[in-house]
């Protein structure tokens, strides 16, 4: 049988009512489904897809600017050397056996046109894509809300590379801080601010005083109280919005563990020898971590769908933008209302459950049939604060904290982990990590200055450095 063909730009196969002709041996005439994104929400819209849909009733194509979807949940593990960076990420051609990947970045889409536009990561090429259903998961990115000198100072933790980095600056950090012989430069290289007392901010904290309590042994003369970590969080409470215990609990562990905690006083502007906060305090410090705020990623001509003030889409509570046929929006782009009046939030446990929904809502209306509302009731949330120890929100409002809680987190995030590879590699670097102190290797592979220094190990010119005539 002749393998169908994957029809990339407008063409007069393009009925009226956006049905494609694929060639095949049955001729049939099939939808395309097209999925922008690689993360939770957009692997299992994909895969649900995948199971219910028979090859001759649609065709999928998923676009996404990584080969890869990414276990964020476990980042700030990989940004202080507790975990490999490979072992949170797990290829998307692994995960789909029918849907058609395409590496590339998304540049567009035109709703009017039912065509989206998109780039190829390896190549440059621009290429355009039309579709029948189109879904929306292309997540958020890093907010600074606009705050004077705050986007070009700080680093974020939103992506592999983003933990990569911050992994390297760790270790470049101790080695300079160990050569200086300036007690004022070494305090400000030491002192490292994480602002944003949510999740992200406080399983990053915990995981940086961790790593460098584990490596200060290799380090003679940085000594223990010339590290200085700061959390930052404008609201009065840790992990604000959670039951108030989880926010006392870590704040109290954290405080024990030397971290300096620091509530009810935002950001006001930060420049190149530090951070100033609401109140006038002013860190010296020479990195600052953010974790405070996110918003949707922009695409050029979705200003055309409906759209909330923090800029997520609109969508009915069964995904679907309202007014647009075929388009359907999930994840951290989209706001999905809830029961309460309210809107789901941007978690993880809410994508993957967002996106089975959103499949089989995209059959039914392909087969005539009415759609069902999103609704979900959180399980629960939990944050790890490294040492062993985390806090849990269990259903009914209970909370956990302490060792068990930290079994309760990693067991939980171990079993949602894809593949049973990742998932031995990931106990195997978490059972290591109890016996031996953190890998302290500064790894360059990737910088321009890695880059340059192996070639001119090898008698090349670097390539920064070759001027065509």
């Amino acid at each position: 049988m002749k393998a169908p063909e994957l029809i990339l730009q407008h063409s007069s196969a393009h009925c009226k009512s956006g049905t494609v002709y694929r060639s095949g041996e049955s001729g049939a005439l099939v939808k395309r489904i097209v999925i922008l994104g690689g993360g939770f929400a957009a692997m299992a819209t994909a895969q649900r897809l995948e199971r219910r849909l028979l090859r001759d009733e649609a065709e999928f194509v998923l676009i996404s600017r990584e080969n890869f979807s990414l276990f964020t949940p476990m980042l700030p593990e990989v940004s202080s050397g507790a975990l490999d960076t490979r072992d949170i990420v797990t290829p998307i051609r692994s995960q789909l056996h029918r849907t058609h990947f395409i590496l590339a970045d998304v540049t567009g889409i035109d709703v009017a046109a039912i065509a989206v536009s998109y780039t190829h990561i390896l190549t440059g090429d621009k290429e355009t894509i039309s579709y029948d259903h189109i879904v929306i998961a292309i997540g958020a990115a890093t907010s600074t809300f606009g705050l004077p000198g705050v986007a070009q100072r700080v680093f974020a933790l939103k992506t592999l590379e983003d933990a990569g980095i911050l992994r390297n600056r760790f270790i470049w950090l101790l080695e300079l801080a160990d050569t200086t012989t300036d007690d004022a430069e070494r305090k400000r290289l030491l002192t490292l601010v994480v602002v944003g007392g949510g999740f992200t901010g406080v399983e990053t904290a915990g995981e940086m005083i961790e790593l460098f309590h584990s490596v200060a042994r290799f380090y003679p003369n940085v000594r223990k109280d010339d590290v200085d970590i700061v959390l930052v969080e404008a609201d009065k409470t840790l992990l604000p919005g959670l039951p108030q215990r989880m926010g006392s609990y870590s704040e109290h562990d954290l405080r024990r563990r030397g971290v300096r905690v620091i509530t009810g006083d935002g950001v006001r502007l930060a420049d190149d020898d530090g951070l100033e906060l609401q109140s006038g305090t002013r860190i010296e410090t020479r990195t600052i971590i953010w974790s405070a705020g996110i918003k949707p990623r922009s695409l050029e001509g979705s200003d055309a769908l409906p759209r909330r003030k923090n800029g997520t889409i609109v969508v009915s509570n069964d995904m679907s933008v309202p007014g647009f046929a075929g388009v359907w929006a999930l994840g951290d782009c989209a706001a999905i209302p809830n029961e309460e009046g309210g809107f789901y939030p941007p978690t993880a446990q809410h994508a993957i459950r967002e996106g089975p929904v959103l499949a089989d809502n995209i059959i039914a209306v392909m087969r005539g049939e009415p759609t069902r509302p999103f609704r979900y009731k959180t399980l629960g949330m939990m944050a790890s604060l490294g040492a062993r120890k985390a806090v849990a929100q269990l259903p009914g409002n209970r909370v956990l904290t302490g060792f068990l809680a930290w079994l309760l987190w990693r067991s939980y995030y171990l079993s949602r982990l894809p593949g049973l590879d990742r998932k031995i590699r990931v106990a195997f670097d978490w059972t290591l990590e109890l016996v031996f102190p953190r890998d302290i290797s500064e790894l360059r592979v990737y910088t321009r200055r890695a880059q340059s220094s192996a070639a001119e190990d090898a008698g090349l010119v670097p390539k920064d450095e070759v001027v065509i005539k």
